[in-house]
């Protein structure tokens, strides 16, 4: 078993009920993105060494990853972590946001939700939520800086800030919404000019990084404004393209 395997089971809460311990830390390394939709599961054989508990345990538990949707099993190969491992009752999907003011009703949802979490996300965060963050933010930089849109690196950055809340219901909400969440069809990147997208990045690049710092420092007030100021400008430039399309 490789290293990497072994660090997502080595800290299995040794709970009376250890089926629960296992599946709770399955589900943990799910949610916080480290188990990736389709990635292998350890064999149980694996699992068993790594932590401790019986083959019973082990298959107890992947029967519970199973019966919530998050794992897949393939005759001969083992279980996988489900291609879309969150069970969805409510769900914002792109077709949703069709007009600038559906764009707007979900940012104004977005704000409700995040600034609580990034000031929470600033209290709670731990060593690997901040080493976490930081790789999901220098993701979208590059995407950014090669002229993409970043869509899934800015979903990806904003749900580490959940993960980090230590609150699982955070990053479960989020995921109802998925990559709707930053609905790039309305970004109009590809209508800016060269000098006006480098402006843009530059401002990006900026409100993500005052966002990460604050929560990486602590400072939950600081987290909770930035957080706020991010979202609030995106809104007003989306106010703004709505009142020019309205005047045209």
């Amino acid at each position: 078993m490789k290293d990497r395997d072994s660090a997502v089971f080595n800290t299995i809460p040794q709970t009376p009920n250890l089926r629960s311990g296992l599946a709770d830390s399955l589900i943990a390394q799910i949610e916080s993105g480290d188990l990736k939709p389709g990635q292998r599961l350890p064999t149980e054989q694996a699992i068993m060494e790594a932590t401790g508990v019986s083959r019973t345990i082990v298959r107890e538990a992947l029967a519970t990853l199973r019966a919530k949707g998050l794992i897949t099993t393939r005759q001969g190969l083992g279980a996988f972590v489900s291609n879309d491992p969150t069970p969805r009752s409510f769900s914002i999907i792109p077709n949703d946001l069709e007009s600038i003011d559906e764009v707007l009703r979900v940012l104004e949802l977005r704000i409700g939700i995040e600034y609580e979490a990034a000031g929470l996300a600033a209290l709670r965060r731990t060593p690997e939520d901040i080493a976490r963050m930081q790789a999901r933010l220098d993701a979208l930089d590059q995407a950014i800086e090669q002229g993409g849109y970043g869509a899934e690196e800015d979903f990806a950055f904003h749900r580490s800030i959940l993960v980090a809340t230590q609150n699982s219901y955070y990053g479960r909400l989020f995921d109802t919404f998925g990559t709707a969440m930053v609905p790039r069809q309305w970004a109009r990147l590809d209508n800016m000019t060269a000098l006006e997208r480098e402006g843009h990045a530059a401002r990006m690049r900026k409100e993500h990084h005052a966002i990460f710092q604050a929560i990486r420092d602590g400072n939950e007030a600081a987290a909770r404004k930035a957080l706020r100021a991010h979202l609030s400008k995106s809104t007003a430039r989306f106010e703004e393209l709505r009142d020019a399309r309205l005047h045209r």
